[in-house]
């Protein structure tokens, strides 16, 4: 409400050449302010998710309306939902229900609580804030038709590989990415942050099955899909990762997966969590 209220005064800063760095430093303290109340579990994270650079990257502002993809455990959504404010919206947009049935560790309880997440996510938000925010869950395959055409950003962090894991078979990554145009804005932009295969991997490895896709093929199903490359960053690289053979970007930090002694997991530990393109599209088409 703060960050608004002084953009308001644009009118009378135009004047003086003043407002967008007004404007700016408004929603950058904000911002700040809302990183830095969170949790200590939470923050410990902000080393290898660099939200504070990220949503600048993403060009997030308080009170747009934001569908953040698999939105999980509520990591972004807690800033998310105290940043974008009362005049915002945030829309949780989780896989289809039917893809949860694929993966091969879904047991019936895992995949009856993330479809059920899904309809729980505005009282969730509800949790983590009291700002008034509108709040709403759906699914990629289940867009409500008054959200067509409505949000300023799609944030798709750590969520195409899956998607892209069983595109062959389902077309849930296509399905995903024609979704995310619908939804999207005259001048929309979409975030994307996700674990980085190795230039020198094949198709076949980084296909998503081991949390990895290659930069130069996301961006080219992107371009497909009708959007337009704006500018990339490195801002979530880590070059000491550097996955091989049977390596997943779960045997790194948080999860750890497979490291069943103190020496391995030190080893992951030391290189910390995955390498990670960032990248911005705009609905071009």
């Amino acid at each position: 409400m703060f960050t608004l209220r002084i953009c308001l005064l644009s009118t009378y800063l135009m004047l003086t050449g003043l407002t967008h760095a007004v404007c700016a430093a408004a929603e950058n303290d904000t911002l700040s302010t809302v990183l830095t109340s969170r949790s200590d579990e939470d923050r410990a994270r902000d080393s290898a998710r660099q939200p504070l650079e990220t949503l600048r990257f993403f060009q997030i502002k308080p009170g747009m309306t934001i569908a953040e993809a698999l939105p999980g455990g509520g990591w972004y959504t807690r800033i998310l939902a105290n940043y974008l404010g009362a005049e915002g919206t945030l829309y949780g947009v989780n896989y289809p229900d039917s893809l949860w049935h694929m993966l091969g560790y879904a047991s019936p309880e895992f995949v009856a609580k993330r479809i059920a997440a899904t309809k729980n996510f505005a009282a969730k938000v509800a949790t983590f804030t009291d700002n008034g925010i509108k709040a709403r869950g759906f699914t990629f395959d289940t867009v409500p038709n008054e959200v067509e055409g409505t949000v300023d950003r799609v944030l798709l962090i750590r969520a195409l590989h899956n998607l892209n894991r069983f595109q062959q078979e389902a077309g849930t990554l296509a399905q995903a990415l024609t979704a995310t145009h619908a939804m999207l804005t005259k001048d929309g932009l979409v975030g994307v942050v996700q674990h980085r295969a190795p230039e020198s991997a094949s198709e076949a490895w980084a296909n998503g099955s081991k949390g990895y896709l290659d930069e130069t093929a996301v961006i080219a199903l992107f371009e497909e899909a009708g959007f337009a490359l704006v500018t990339q960053s490195e801002i979530n690289a880590n070059p000491m990762d550097q996955p091989s053979g049977e390596d997943s970007v779960w045997r790194l930090p948080p999860s750890l997966r497979g490291n069943y002694d103190d020496e391995q997991s030190q080893a992951m530990v030391a290189i910390g969590e995955s390498d990670r393109m960032t990248l911005l599209f705009r609905k071009a088409l």
